[in-house]
């Protein structure tokens, strides 16, 4: 390839990774590292609300974890619901019980450890107008 022709990639933003509090209740059921599948991975990320949420988990987190509220959706609780469980059984994000609450965050460490680069794909994403 000559030397004039080179391929510029721009720089991904980078994802927040928090450390984790003390006493956290355990996570809701969820595969192992090793049973992630990169195909439900990839179709829980087909949708493009839970690739919203995903992306802002990695980009914006203020705490450790968050509540559904916090991503200011205006979708009906039970499609919420739907599309966290939905993350969540495909191993793209951690669920814990507060009381009445559960919050999510992204599981950084094992989608990188067995998909080298998905995340960095998810942080560069644009979404589109709308979502």
């Amino acid at each position: 390839m000559p030397s004039t022709m080179r391929t510029v990639r721009a720089q991904a933003p980078a994802a927040k990774v928090l450390p984790e509090p003390e006493g956290l209740p355990e996570p809701l059921p969820e595969p192992a590292v090793e049973d992630l599948r990169l195909e439900s991975v990839l179709a829980a990320l087909s949708d493009p609300l839970r690739l919203f949420i995903v992306r802002k988990l990695l980009l914006e987190s203020e705490r450790f974890d968050h509540t559904c509220g916090w991503f200011g959706l205006d979708r009906p609780k039970s499609s919420l619901t739907h599309h966290f469980k939905a993350l969540r059984e495909a191993g793209v994000t951690r669920q814990r019980q507060y009381g009445l609450e559960r919050r999510s965050q992204v599981r950084v460490t094992d989608l990188n450890a067995r998909f080298p680069g998905l995340l960095d794909l998810v942080a560069a994403w644009t979404p589109p107008d709308g979502t």
